[in-house]
């Protein structure tokens, strides 16, 4: 797990060394236990690495048969398998991400269509001469990239490309609004005019500067539904569920898991339980003096089921107004998830410990969770609906730009995930891997691990998982008006001190209750930053602050509307990141 950075010059000549230095400093956080650097005719390349495999020879970057290089950022689960089948293919080190360089030399640009992982991946290929940069099919490490006068420039975090100067921090209005109104941005574009997002899947080619080539994976099988028993499916479960695990468990340092207590977790925490000696490290996240739902009790049991080491992490409302400009400042590429607060703390401590995390991202996704597949499901008729049709700021008066467009990219996801005999629940599903998962729980679970130095696994978005689950019938996904119906079934078999078909209180973070307090304070603060007086009526913000009455709506468009406010005065007026929150917003005033 690493952060990568590189150019393509677009007059031939080597870029210069001023840029990748700049964009390395940029991405410290991402890899402090060492950096490499590669510059051959007109590419560079480098890596900041966070050794997780291979301590000892697994240093970027790479090299392979023909001069080839790559850097990568990520893991590639079965190097393991790929090596036994490599016959007659020498490798130099113990890495994981030597791979892609053997595959390469099979299958030339479809490289990654064989890897089984997560990756932001840089290949050159001075024979080609070539460079190709491939993300992941589920999007679940980052990749950015800048064209201009320069050439062809990535980097893991879009912050990179602009501290290197390539070109300006500057907001695209659309996206900007598209984020108030869905808390995250969709498609290749991203906020930033000029950055676009490598999209899950792809690998773009490079020479002299332009992309001229552009292949996609797709992380979900083609198809309809298939016919399977429930219990086959169920057996067929666990076996995909402890595969997944066992390799996603790969790592020659420390490992724990975040266990909130949900189905995801426990599920997550069955399979290791079987798969370890040792007691698994699992943190929790608590809210004390709060009056949402705590989960610590409920993780707790579980934990002390399958034998555990359980750490609790309090998240107080001090922390918030403390620790909100730094986890923001992480958020380059933003996405308004409170989750975002407490997946930051848990990281910050997590730290302290180890270096891998096993996560739940993915499970609603591919086992059908959310309540809006439900609605999806129906007809018109009996209250079916578009996910997401109504956007948080709609109906409001706040925004200047009250139109609609703020849903083309969702519009687009949906269109493109309705084809290939889909049901209107696998249509669903495929929307969110396309769009939600990749763009905001994913960054948001990239961004906050990273920051701490702290390397994210999510079995569940894996093909093994993936291919079997997308394909379930309906009735195995949602039934009796619960979602995820046979991993609870599963999971009521694995650890039924989960208690996975009780009615569960969703997961929130008191953000509300604290803005609350300083609601009066915050209102003027927040209708006077520059990026929200530009997108809103400041009277019309200060008003929803100061007369609300907290309301679910209401209080996720205050929050929507705060976060913009430190992001843009962290990522466009170049604000401090390390002062408190009411100071920072007080010296944008």
């Amino acid at each position: 797990m690493c952060g990568i950075v590189g150019a393509m010059s677009a007059n031939g000549t080597p870029p210069p060394f001023s840029v990748i230095d700049a964009m390395l400093q940029a991405i410290a956080h991402r890899g402090p236990d060492g950096e490499g650097r590669y510059v051959q005719r007109d590419v560079a390349l480098a890596q900041k690495r966070l050794a997780i495999i291979d301590l000892s020879t697994g240093d970027q970057p790479l090299f392979g048969p023909g001069e080839t290089a790559i850097v990568a950022n990520g893991e590639i689960y079965n190097y393991v398998e790929l090596k036994q089948d490599a016959h007659g293919y020498n490798f130099a080190t113990s890495s994981d991400c030597e791979l892609p360089l053997y595959t390469y030399t099979r299958d030339g640009a479809a490289f990654a269509k064989h890897l089984r992982g997560m990756y932001g991946i840089a290949l050159d290929d001075p024979k080609a001469p070539e460079l190709c940069i491939s993300r992941d099919p589920f999007g679940i490490k980052p990749l950015y990239y800048a064209e201009g006068p320069f050439g062809f420039a990535f980097a893991s975090e879009p912050q990179a490309l602009i501290r290197a100067g390539l070109l300006s921090a500057r907001v695209v209005p659309s996206k900007a609004n598209e984020l108030l109104q869905l808390q995250f941005t969709t498609g290749a574009q991203t906020i930033f005019e000029g950055i676009k997002r490598v999209l899950p899947g792809e690998t773009l080619g490079i020479r002299s500067g332009q992309i001229h080539s552009r292949t996609q994976i797709s992380a979900l099988p083609d198809g309809g539904p298939i016919a399977i028993d429930e219990d086959h499916a169920i057996n067929e479960l666990e076996r995909a569920l402890l595969d997944s695990v066992m390799v996603h468990q790969r790592s020659d340092v420390p490992y724990g898991m975040f266990l909130s207590g949900g189905i995801d977790s426990s599920a997550l925490l069955a399979c290791m339980m079987r798969l370890n000696d040792r007691p698994v490290r699992a943190f929790t996240a608590g809210f004390p003096g709060t009056g949402v739902h705590d989960e610590r009790a409920h993780a707790r049991a579980v934990a002390k089921a399958c034998g555990a080491e359980h750490i609790e992490i309090e998240v107080t409302e001090e922390d918030f107004w403390r620790e909100f400009p730094a986890i923001v400042a992480a958020m380059d590429d933003p996405a308004a998830d409170y989750a975002i607060v407490p997946t930051y703390m848990l990281a910050k401590a997590a730290r302290r410990e180890l270096k891998v995390v096993l996560c739940g991202e993915g499970g609603d996704e591919l086992f059908a969770g959310y309540g809006r597949y439900r609605s999806a499901m129906r007809s018109r008729l009996f209250g079916g609906r578009p996910m997401r049709h109504k956007g948080m700021m709609q109906g409001l008066g706040v925004l200047r730009d009250g139109n609609g467009a703020w849903r083309d990219g969702m519009a687009t996801a949906e269109a493109e995930a309705a084809n290939g005999g889909r049901t209107k629940l696998q249509a669903a599903q495929a929307t969110d891997c396309a769009d939600w998962l990749p763009h905001d729980l994913l960054i948001k679970l990239d961004r906050c691990l990273m920051a701490n130095s702290v390397e994210g696994r999510t079995p569940f978005l894996d093909p093994v998982v993936a291919n079997f689950a997308f394909r379930l019938p309906d009735e195995l996904k949602v039934r009796r008006g619960k979602g995820k119906y046979l991993l609870r079934k599963w999971l009521a078999r694995a650890l039924p001190e989960s208690k996975p078909f009780e009615r569960k209180r969703g997961f929130t973070v008191p953000v509300a209750e604290w803005m609350k307090e300083r609601a009066k304070q915050l209102g003027p603060l927040v209708a006077r930053s520059p990026g929200v007086a530009a997108l809103c009526r400041p009277d019309a913000v200060e008003k929803l602050f100061a007369n609300i009455d907290w309301r679910d709506r209401y209080r996720m468009a205050c929050w929507q509307l705060l976060f913009y406010a430190v992001w843009h005065r962290v990522h466009i007026e170049g604000g401090r990141s390390d002062l408190p929150l009411m100071e920072l917003l007080e010296g944008a005033s």
